[in-house]
């Protein structure tokens, strides 16, 4: 069997049966989700569907261009969703997203596509496009873990902190263990699924390359760049993030500004 079964509309209206399960489940358990519930299920048809639309019409002129300038949408999209995240919002943190996003994502994509796949072209939308936006995504998920945990921990220990500080330690000595806590934080949902994978679950690009007609060795191989992609990715983007985010709480004189917890 190769390709991909098309899926028809009423098809897709068999699988939105599924979200009505969902919607009475919270009926009957009075969970208030039914309104989140339609609203999410129609943005994901609707978004989903305009993606689909654009995707396809960018693999179809196969210009540079428009791949970079998906990425940069994706990029800006990625940055306002990790930001959203934090509970306190930190001076410049619009910044410091984007610039511990755009680079965990740029060194990752780079020696992926340029070093490990090897498209031609380079920019080959088909790769890149789908490869970026995994990249992405996890990279925004870890950044928003550290920092939430960073905001968390520098509240309830600044005690501590300020402890380390007038004890002679540099301000980033002091907050070091902090780091560490928040990376380990953005850290183990990658790990954990390193642990697993294959085993537990079947991982979406492996899946969908199986669903595709791929041999399953070939999806394998492919999926295993994905892992370690995904890992170096978080690890990345959570460590420039939190950095750039620590500096904030700190002044030159190396106190810690207690107006921004």
């Amino acid at each position: 069997m190769s390709g991909v079964l098309d899926l028809s509309w009423w098809q897709l209206g068999l699988a939105l049966l599924l979200v009505g399960v969902v919607v009475a489940i919270s009926l009957r358990q009075a969970l208030g989700l039914e309104r989140d519930l339609a609203i999410g299920a129609v943005r994901t048809i609707v978004q989903l569907y305009l993606v689909g639309l654009i995707l396809a019409a960018v693999f179809s002129a196969a210009r540079w261009y428009w791949v970079l300038l998906i990425l940069a949408v994706m990029a800006a999209i990625a940055t306002h969703a990790a930001v959203s995240r934090l509970a306190k919002p930190i001076p410049g943190v619009y910044w410091i997203a984007a610039t511990a996003l755009t680079i965990s994502t740029a060194a990752t994509l780079a020696y992926v596509i340029g070093v490990v796949v090897q498209p031609r072209p380079w920019w080959e939308p088909q790769y890149v496009i789908p490869i970026a936006g995994m990249i992405l995504g996890n990279s925004m998920t870890s950044a928003a873990l550290a920092g939430d945990r960073l905001q968390a921990d520098l509240f309830t220990r600044r005690d501590e902190v300020e402890a380390r500080l007038a004890l002679g330690f540099s301000g980033r000595e002091a907050v070091q263990p902090l780091v560490r806590a928040a990376l380990r934080a953005a850290m183990i949902p990658t790990v954990n699924g390193m642990m697993t994978v294959g085993v537990v679950q079947l991982p979406g690009m492996m899946t969908g390359q199986i669903l595709a007609g791929a041999s399953p060795l070939t999806a394998i191989r492919y999926q295993i760049v994905v892992v370690f992609m995904l890992a170096v990715a978080t690890a990345l983007g959570s460590l420039l993030f939190v950095r750039l985010a620590v500096g904030r709480y700190l002044t030159p004189a190396h106190q810690l500004r207690r107006y921004l917890l």
